[in-house]
């Protein structure tokens, strides 16, 4: 007796296999071709720094990631700047999804060591160290900086670090927009420090009455296409001499019990680097963060001026007042009151 039974193919049973077996080899041969592409660029950028100053050094890079991955490792790296500022850190990694090479965050897991011209070498833990960038094609990338739980630890010979811990440090840049349309030259900044700690004698403990620092700043660069170079100038000289400026500086203050909302329509920088401009300040109860920074031991701070100004402010009490704080002759300005030197740029 004859089987009737209909038999199926069997090889249809293997297309599906098939299929997916030449979708995993395209996919391997994508990676492998990506991650070359990967290193081949970041060898010749490393040379290219090289040619224009830089010290860079590091231990051989391996990539790993496959499939969905694409991770650079990059052991004992050592980046320097010709301005002499620069990082240093047991490991850098730099990861992205391999379907989206236009977005890169690089890590330091074991933390890293600043090095700041002429003032020593910082070294920077924490519970979290990462820098990211995308929009690579664009004519100005977004880029972010941020540091969660970091310390900060003078090595020796530097000088102390402003700030001894934070809760979170931020700072982004991203073309500004008019309208819905990327600017053609200027970027948008914003900057974020939470809950600091100020050095033991230092400015910001003096001026927090040992609490703590915080601030939420923002503001326009304007000219930003000369922010490059980085020479022994730094990379705010040749943007200084061009005429850059920031523009719509708007921002909140937070130093112990004291609190202020800040604004200026133009702030620059002179030709030693130090900012110049007016500040415009609403302050509430401002006499307890100038009355201890009179009181801080640091050798940076006008204490004379400082309690000068801390006595003038005494008469309005718990009640807000406008200040406008000066930024010239190098140094800072509370009206008459030369309180400490102007923030620097380079």
């Amino acid at each position: 007796m004859t089987d009737s039974t209909p038999r199926h193919p069997r090889r249809g049973l293997a297309v599906p296999f098939v299929i997916v077996g030449l979708a995993l080899a395209a996919w391997t041969g994508w990676w492998f071709w990506l991650t070359d592409q990967v290193e081949t660029r970041l060898t010749a950028q490393v040379e290219v720094l090289r040619q224009d100053g830089w010290t860079v050094t590091h231990a051989p890079v391996t990539t790993t990631g496959w499939p969905f991955r694409t991770r650079v490792s990059m052991p004992q790296a050592v980046i320097l700047a010709p301005s002499g500022h620069g990082v240093a850190a047991p490991e850098l990694v730099a990861e992205a999804s391999s379907w989206n090479p236009d977005h890169w965050v690089v890590v330091a897991p074991d933390g890293l060591t600043l090095t700041r011209a002429d003032k020593g070498r910082i070294a920077v833990a924490g519970d979290g160290l990462r820098f990211s960038i995308s929009h690579l094609r664009d004519r100005f990338p977004d880029l972010r900086a941020e540091m969660i739980r970091p310390t900060f630890t003078a090595l020796e010979g530097a000088e102390p670090f402003p700030i001894a811990s934070a809760e979170q440090i931020q700072l982004e840049t991203r073309p500004h927009r008019t309208d819905g349309a990327a600017s053609t030259d200027e970027l948008d900044v914003l900057f974020r420090l939470v809950d600091a700690r100020g050095r033991p004698g230092g400015p910001v403990e003096g001026a927090t009455r040992q609490g703590r620092l915080s601030a939420d700043v923002e503001a326009t660069i304007v000219g930003a296409s000369r922010l490059r170079g980085m020479d022994s100038a730094g990379v705010f000289s040749a943007w200084t001499a061009a005429g850059g400026r920031f523009v719509g500086v708007r921002g909140r203050l937070k130093a112990g019990d004291s609190t202020a909302l800040i604004s200026s329509d133009d702030l620059s920088a002179g030709p030693d680097g130090r900012l110049r401009g007016s500040l415009a300040v609403r302050a509430e109860r401002p006499m307890a963060a100038i009355a201890g920074l009179a009181g801080s031991r640091s050798g940076a701070v006008n204490r004379a001026g400082a309690a000068g100004a801390a006595a003038a402010t005494a008469a309005t009490g718990e009640r807000p007042v406008d200040l406008v704080i000066q930024f010239r002759d190098g140094r800072t300005w509370l009206g008459p009151f030369a309180l400490a030197p102007a923030p620097r740029l380079f």
